[in-house]
């Protein structure tokens, strides 16, 4: 079966010979086109019927005429062989244009990609010199992308968000300050824990065998993995299939509460682990386990304020709106679910809680979450 045009019984070669005039036709510029991505994530996100994002580059190894006549008629291709409903722009203004195709039933991605390519050639080939076509490339994005998972890369496709870039080169000097922010508190705080940090390595190694930290590959931002860092709470060499197997449940929201110290309200997350360490009971419900992770902070791949980072296999089994988390900000010690529900919230609340931090972020606002930080650690709520 072919991918088809949502709502109709016509194929989708059927439905790309039904083009309008160029007259009819909006080019979006660079801004409005990348805004209408974004909105096409979203869109997916709710309905779960892919897009495809197509990109045209007429190669900037031709001469500066050849190139400049290339892009007059790669335009006037698009607009008269696609449909009236795909929206055509510039991706990098006068220099890659593309199209996002809507609406589309995936269940054959080749299909798709063969027709439209036969039809874009095809029509390319009539506008374009022949010199000035075999310097045009043309590359396919479906979203949802498929995340590989592969430790070493990024588990996401650059191209599908080119929004996030532009955002986060608006609010450089922000960003900056945030980093600096970032420097100075983890620096201070290492300062003056260093005694913390030897009497914990020391009662760690003292009661179990192992080396004090624990590393870990995370995912962060943009998708790219990272080592993270922490106290070693556990045994070594522990099975680490049960805490998969009940994050999975987790995410699809059939995980139960456990018990938590007594408090009744419970937990969405393992409790009587019999993998923890006795020491590491203690710092787990001290949250002391986490102080390693300003180390993180001070190599910068992780903030003092964000999101936590998931694990590569928490992140397979993400629905594709929950990936935003590890999309849209840098992940962080303490965040919005730390001090506004911690354990005690579903996930999709958790998520809720990240995307809406990174919608509304500024520099008050992680100020204010690290002002709060001590009091939740201190109450223990959510903790285990």
């Amino acid at each position: 079966m072919t991918l088809q045009r949502s709502g109709s019984g016509s194929d989708l070669a059927a439905s790309l010979a039904k083009v309008t005039t160029a007259e009819e036709r909006e080019v979006l510029n660079e801004e409005a086109f990348q805004r209408m991505i974004a909105i096409e994530r979203k869109r997916t996100e709710r309905s779960r019927k892919p897009f495809l994002l197509m990109l045209l580059d007429a190669g900037t190894q031709q001469t500066a005429e050849n190139y400049g006549k290339a892009l007059k008629g790669i335009v006037p291709a698009l607009l008269s062989s696609t449909r009236e409903t795909d929206v055509i722009g510039w991706y990098k203004d006068r220099a890659t244009v593309g199209v996002i195709f809507t609406g589309l039933l995936a269940d054959d991605k080749s299909s798709i990609l063969t027709t439209i390519l036969t039809r874009v050639s095809t029509t390319l080939r009539d506008k374009l010199t022949f010199e000035q076509f075999n310097h045009v490339s043309i590359s396919f994005h479906f979203f949802p992308d498929d995340w590989d998972h592969d430790l070493s890369g990024r588990p996401s496709n650059p191209a599908l968000y080119p929004d996030l870039s532009s955002r986060d080169h608006g609010r450089r000097s922000l960003l900056g300050i945030k980093r600096l922010m970032d420097i100075v508190g983890s620096l201070l705080i290492l300062i003056i824990c260093t005694p913390l940090f030897l009497a914990i390595a020391l009662a760690i190694k003292l009661t179990s065998k192992g080396p004090a930290l624990f590393r870990q590959q995370r995912v962060g931002q943009y998708g790219r993995c990272f080592t993270f860092l922490k106290f070693r709470s556990m045994h070594m060499n522990n099975d680490p299939s049960v805490h998969k197997e009940y994050v999975i449940k987790l995410i699809a929201g059939d995980a139960e509460r456990k018990p938590s110290n007594g408090k009744g309200e419970g937990v969405y997350k393992l409790t009587n682990d019999r993998r923890t360490t006795r020491v590491g009971k203690f710092l787990r419900r001290t949250s002391l386990d986490e102080l390693p992770q300003l180390l993180n902070v001070l190599e910068g791949t992780m903030s003092l304020v964000g999101p936590r980072p998931p694990i590569p296999y928490e992140v397979a089994a993400y629905e594709t709106w929950h990936r935003r988390r590890v999309l849209e900000v840098k992940p962080g010690i303490t965040g919005s679910w730390q001090v506004n529900g911690r354990s005690r919230v579903k996930f999709d609340e958790m998520v809720r809680l990240d995307l809406q931090y990174a919608r509304s972020w500024s520099l008050w606002t992680d100020i204010n979450i690290l002002m709060r930080t001590p009091r939740a650690v201190l109450k223990g709520h959510g903790a285990y």
